[in-house]
């Protein structure tokens, strides 16, 4: 069986924790920010998990996951 190719777009946007669980940054936080308030873009900035559910497409896309 030949070695799997990781996704390059997914190996910067994600990360594994120590437990295993993957880490991704928040969306809406790149432009337009005059419109959005001080919290929002605070809690934006935080990163967060994957839910469990979204764990099933984003470990195909990193093989040293599966």
């Amino acid at each position: 069986m030949p070695k799997l190719k990781t996704k390059s777009g997914a190996k910067k946007r994600f990360k594994v924790t120590g437990t295993g669980k993957i880490k991704r940054k928040k969306a809406y936080k790149r432009h337009i920010l005059t419109k959005k308030g001080t919290k929002q873009k605070r809690r934006l900035g935080h990163a967060t998990t994957v839910k469990k559910v979204d764990e099933s497409n984003v470990k195909p896309m990193l093989p040293y996951l599966v």
